[in-house]
């Protein structure tokens, strides 16, 4: 496609912005310049999208400044240094705000545009966001240390814990899994979603849970099968019932941490080892 054919599909959308947004603004002196980039949400690339850069009855373009306590008027002004319409004296030359497939780049010459659209325009993190390489290192340096956590978490656990665990994952499937198979599986799911494996390490109703549902699988108890009645197999004496709307092995795991469920428990695990 020849250039001039391309720029020819070239449209100016405009977006109607929300209402005002109420948010207290970085200090003058903490801004920093340089340049900056801001891009789409949503990988979004058209070749042009300009958004509003005043405020008209149709396009909202107000601050809530909560020092002044009132909204004040944005507008982008190619010759203006401040992007508040009450800043900005003498006769203003408007500009237009448009990215170009999907990204604007504002150079650190042009500050008046490049605090309107980080620190006030109502469009901000809704149609478009900051390009933040630090921010993005600091998430990503976080994740990575969470998978550190729960990968040495998975590879120190206890063969009963990482049962436990893995049942949550696979269902009834982990009963008939030799040891390294729930070893290795412990270790990917550790490392494909650590932080669900941190919080079920921690939840130690994960634990009694599986408990529970090996000690009905190997015959030790038994559930009834309308699933509100816990019994021992052995002579049927009634262990609980389940509250109405409750998961059974749920319930079960609440109540071996009860006084009575306590002495259950000890019995159950005694048997299952």
């Amino acid at each position: 496609m020849s250039k001039k054919k391309k720029e020819e599909q070239v449209e100016e959308v405009v977006i109607t912005a929300p209402e005002p947004v109420k948010e207290k603004p970085a200090k003058k002196d903490s801004w920093e310049i340089k340049d900056r980039i801001y891009f789409l949400t949503g990988n979004k690339s058209p070749i042009s999208l300009t958004i509003p850069g005043k405020h008209t009855r149709k396009h909202a373009l107000l601050y809530f400044d909560s020092e002044q306590g009132k909204q004040r008027e944005i507008r982008y002004a190619t010759n203006m240094s401040s992007p508040f319409a009450d800043e900005q004296n003498g006769e203003v030359t408007l500009g237009h705000i448009t990215f170009r497939d999907g990204r604007l780049d504002v150079p650190a010459s042009n500050i008046a545009l490049q605090k309107l659209l980080s620190l006030y325009h109502p469009l901000k993190n809704k149609l478009y966001y900051e390009y933040k390489p630090a921010v993005i290192a600091e998430d990503e340096v976080e994740e990575l240390e969470l998978e550190i956590d729960a990968l040495n978490a998975a590879r120190t656990m206890d063969i009963d814990q990482a049962e436990a665990i893995m049942r949550v994952e696979v269902g009834s499937k982990v009963s008939s899994m030799a040891s390294k198979e729930i070893k290795r599986d412990l270790l990917i799911f550790a490392r494909n979603n650590p932080r669900l494996f941190i919080n079920l390490a921690n939840d130690e109703n994960v634990i009694l849970r599986n408990i529970a549902i090996r000690a009905v699988e190997t015959g030790i108890i038994h559930l009834s099968q309308d699933q509100r009645t816990f019994h021992w197999s052995s002579n049927n004496r009634k262990l609980m019932n389940v509250p109405f709307d409750e998961n059974p092995y749920s319930a079960f795991a609440a109540f071996l941490k009860t006084d009575e469920g306590v002495e259950i428990y000890k019995s159950i695990d005694k048997k299952l080892n």
